[in-house]
């Protein structure tokens, strides 16, 4: 019974990841409060868990993106100008967080930032934010004056790519959120609002597939149990499934809407989290 009630849980952090991933409300933070209220152990399996479920979720996104991808594949086969500028933007826009996220690994950080109180924090300066950049970004009064923002990836330039990349480092910091640093980042850099969640998924591919791949590398896969290979592999398609409904519905949400409804749901979480910890719930 106990095997069948983590399996379970599993499945119910799956449907967390996929609803969270990205949307910009932070999936990490996400994962370390459900775990937190299901009484999951914190122990290197959930870590490796928490990380590894995400790879579902960004399966779902290359398979939404793959038509594009293979398109710019093959035009940077025939060395074409728009093939090499996509996939220049593409690296340069992932190499901030690789190397930050290398340094993380090394340091360990992972025992410093993932609890409630970091995440609570993070889900309120991220919120925070995101008003204030959404707010200044719509009124033109940041890279680019209001409605003449980039619009399509071929015009993005490389300092552009640099600026989402470096404010995508924030989204090591569990509850600030990688969808939401990098569509910041493209505020900052003057995208439009669609362009910027547009490149968020492109960067989340490698950065994502890096981070399961090194998690998957480094953990010990000695003495894991049938309950917790079972978990790992609903986790991981659950995430997938539910990502793949979301990732559609997010992308039609932005052309129509601001994301300061997102803002505030973090900020209305994060006082639902100062209660609980008060009430020693968490």
């Amino acid at each position: 019974m106990d095997g069948i009630i983590f399996v379970i849980k599993a499945i119910v952090m799956g449907i967390v990841e996929g609803l969270s991933e990205f949307l910009p409300i932070s999936s990490t933070g996400h994962l370390i409060i459900t775990q937190h209220l299901l009484g999951l152990p914190d122990d290197e399996f959930e870590k490796m868990f928490s990380v590894v479920i995400q790879l579902g979720a960004i399966l779902a996104v290359l398979l939404l993106f793959w038509p594009r991808i293979w398109d710019r594949l093959k035009s940077l086969f025939r060395w074409e100008k728009s093939g090499r500028h996509f996939f220049l933007v593409w690296i340069i826009g992932c190499v901030p967080a690789v190397v930050l996220g290398l340094i993380y690994e090394v340091l360990n950080l992972d025992d410093y930032l993932f609890s409630v109180p970091t995440v609570t924090i993070a889900l309120v300066i991220g919120a925070l934010l995101m008003l204030w950049l959404e707010k200044r970004h719509d009124s033109g009064s940041l890279s680019k004056a209001a409605g003449d923002w980039t619009q399509d990836m071929q015009q993005i330039t490389v300092r552009q790519a640099w600026v989402v990349g470096l404010m995508q480092c924030l989204s090591l910091w569990p509850g600030f959120s990688r969808s939401a640093a990098t569509i910041m980042g493209g505020w900052v850099a003057g995208f439009s609002t669609p362009l910027a969640a547009d490149y968020s998924f492109f960067l989340a591919i490698p950065i994502m597939f890096g981070a399961s791949g090194l998690k998957l590398f480094t953990f010990s896969f000695k003495g894991i149990t049938l309950s917790q290979v079972t978990a790992l592999l609903l986790g991981f398609l659950v995430a997938f499934i539910v990502a793949l409904l979301v990732v559609r519905a997010f992308m039609a949400f932005l052309h129509k809407h601001k994301l300061r409804g997102f803002a505030y749901y973090r900020l209305v979480l994060a006082v639902l989290l100062v209660v609980l910890m008060a009430a020693k719930v968490l």
